[in-house]
């Protein structure tokens, strides 16, 4: 699974050895946060799947990871079996128009980006752990 970072500019996805060699990528996902246009939260990522695999590794309903490439699009997609996911649309971002993530943890994602971070980056679950209760 995918480890989410944030700090005030930037979020940062995080992948395993294993993840980067299915996604054919060396390096983690870095988005400004500028860039972020939408974050929805989706019920099974495996439907949100646009394109094909350019460079990536595709097993029918097990994993999509890598660049999907469609005529519309670049998404960057760690995806495992029918699992609850994230969707982050992009705006101005150099590679990605969209991000396309299985994780248990999208509602953190989502309210660690509401917040105003400062600091080292820092995994989201902890952002919102730590962050005081609006009572």
């Amino acid at each position: 699974m995918v480890t989410l970072l944030l700090d005030s500019s930037r979020l940062e996805v995080v992948l395993s050895g294993a993840e980067k060699a299915m996604a054919f990528r060396k390096r983690n996902i870095e988005i400004e946060r500028d860039t972020i246009d939408r974050v929805q939260l989706v019920d099974d990522a495996w439907t949100w799947l646009r394109g094909i695999p350019q460079p990536g590794t595709h097993l029918r309903g097990i994993v999509a990871m890598g660049t999907w490439r469609s005529a519309a699009a670049d998404d960057f997609v760690i995806a495992r079996r029918h699992r609850k996911g994230v969707v982050i649309d992009l705006v101005g971002h150099p590679e990605f128009q969209r991000v396309l993530l299985t994780t248990r943890h999208g509602l953190e994602l989502v309210k660690a980006l509401r917040l105003d971070v400062q600091g080292e980056p820092t995994d989201v679950i902890d952002i919102v752990a730590d962050a005081p209760s609006s009572s």
